[in-house]
């Protein structure tokens, strides 16, 4: 009896030490990640800031929706001991897409190292590229369970590519570099939800406060924003479309934009059809045309056909609104005395981007389409991008303020809630007090 007694207990003791590891790793794992995003008031960016290297050093980096991947200034003062350059014909730059292997003539450090292949790091800014190496670090991420932020996680290998000081010019004071969240293996959300296995999905939801903060989920939902709302649940579908061509600075031949292009259709104004070129909504083969989701442009900019005509359509449905001088950089402003507020923002006509069917589409409200310039002057926040655009229609931030953007890379979709406010809050509403 004695024997069977400890024969049993033995049974139990090899039972718990083969199960607890899995539940151990199973229970540690994160479903999701949250990320603080601020708005910068002096030049309307998108700011995050990632724990990076050892010891750890708190990294500010402009947010760039379309950007290929995470790039940082190597030049100015990298210090890490877990740093590693990623050698030519690795695994590693097989993953980043990498078509170039480089040597360095200086003194060895971050950024300049022999035998190791590069990448294109941009400033999607200024529109200007360098070459810059590709190396693995570790980075440090909250995790959350979509209500509250949790423990701190990190990914000991991550890939970025360093690039140089001058790339810097024109970003937000503080910024060491951009957080590429493109559609591409290596940006931010590939490489989470590889590190993690949990669902190729993120999304954003910027605030239209400089002083409050908005957030980014890496994960599925749920998103939960104060009084106790599950933004997830109002998200409208429509596909994500793939320029075959590279919109970035530079890029390897062949390469295909990391930036999100979605399939606008038709624009209406008040329920009625602003007349358009409609050609120009479509890729050509030369990746021109279409309709793309920009973090880095502050507003939305439209080729100047398009432009003129949303801007007439608009002047026309809002005709008893006294026009003023208009404000670079817009086209149309309007004496904000005459305009009442409501909800979601002025009392101006909607705006409906439409896409793949009449009943699917993205409606502007006020909030989203005036720009208060000054006290009593309110502008429609649509820029001229001239002529022979790349990209015939850029939406920009403000567009996207106070509305939940959910990119499901596996399934190639994206899910909009458009404006928040109608829902009693905002993209500064997530609680960012841990539980």
């Amino acid at each position: 009896m004695a024997f069977s007694h400890n024969f049993f207990l033995f049974v139990c003791l090899l039972l718990s030490i083969s199960i607890s590891p899995s539940i151990a790793l199973t229970s540690s794992r994160p479903k999701a990640l949250v990320l603080p995003v601020s708005k910068d008031s002096s030049t309307q960016q998108y700011l995050a800031q990632l724990n990076q290297r050892t010891p750890f050093v708190p990294v500010k980096l402009t947010l760039h929706l379309g950007g290929q991947f995470i790039w940082v200034d190597c030049e100015q003062g990298y210090v890490s001991s877990s740093y590693k350059p990623a050698r030519c014909r690795s695994a590693q730059c097989s993953i980043a897409g990498s078509k170039s292997c480089g040597e360095c003539t200086s003194s060895r450090r971050p950024g300049c190292n022999n035998d190791t292949c590069s990448l294109l790091p941009d400033n999607p800014v200024i529109k200007t590229a360098t070459i810059g190496e590709l190396a693995q670090d570790v980075v440090s991420i909250q995790s959350t369970d979509g209500k509250n932020p949790g423990r701190a996680v990190s990914v000991p290998q991550f890939l970025f590519a360093c690039g140089k000081a001058f790339l810097l010019e024109a970003l937000a004071n503080g910024v060491k570099g951009i957080a590429g969240l493109g559609r591409t293996r290596i940006s931010l959300p590939s490489q989470f939800s590889a590190a993690f296995s949990f669902d190729r999905k993120f999304a954003i939801c910027l605030s239209s406060s400089t002083r409050a903060n908005g957030v980014v989920f890496f994960g599925d939902g749920p998103y939960v924003l104060l009084p106790g709302k599950d933004v997830s649940q109002s998200l409208i579908y429509t596909p994500l479309i793939l320029n075959p061509v590279s919109t970035a600075a530079a890029t390897f031949a062949g390469d295909p934009s990391a930036e999100y292009f979605i399939g606008v259709n038709s624009i209406k104004i008040n329920g009625n059809a602003v007349k358009l070129n409609t050609s120009l909504l479509s890729i050509n083969k030369q990746g021109f045309g279409g309709t793309k989701i920009s973090t880095v442009n502050p507003y939305t900019v439209m080729e100047t056909s398009i432009y003129n005509a949303v801007i007439q359509a608009f002047i026309k449905e809002v005709k008893n609104i006294p026009r003023v001088a208009v404000i670079a950089p817009f086209g149309a402003c309007f004496n904000s005395t005459f305009i009442g507020s409501t909800r979601v923002g002025p009392a101006v006509p909607q705006i409906d981007l439409v896409l793949q069917s009449s009943n699917v589409f993205w409606r502007i409200f006020g909030a989203n389409s005036m720009v208060q310039v000054k006290s009593d002057v309110l502008c429609l926040g649509f820029v001229d991008g001239g002529f022979y655009t790349r990209t015939s229609i850029v939406i920009g931030g403000y567009q996207l303020e106070d509305n939940l953007l959910q990119f499901d890379l596996a399934k190639s979709k994206l899910g909009f809630t458009s404006s928040l406010l109608f829902q009693q809050t905002t993209c500064a509403n997530f609680n960012f007090t841990s539980n």
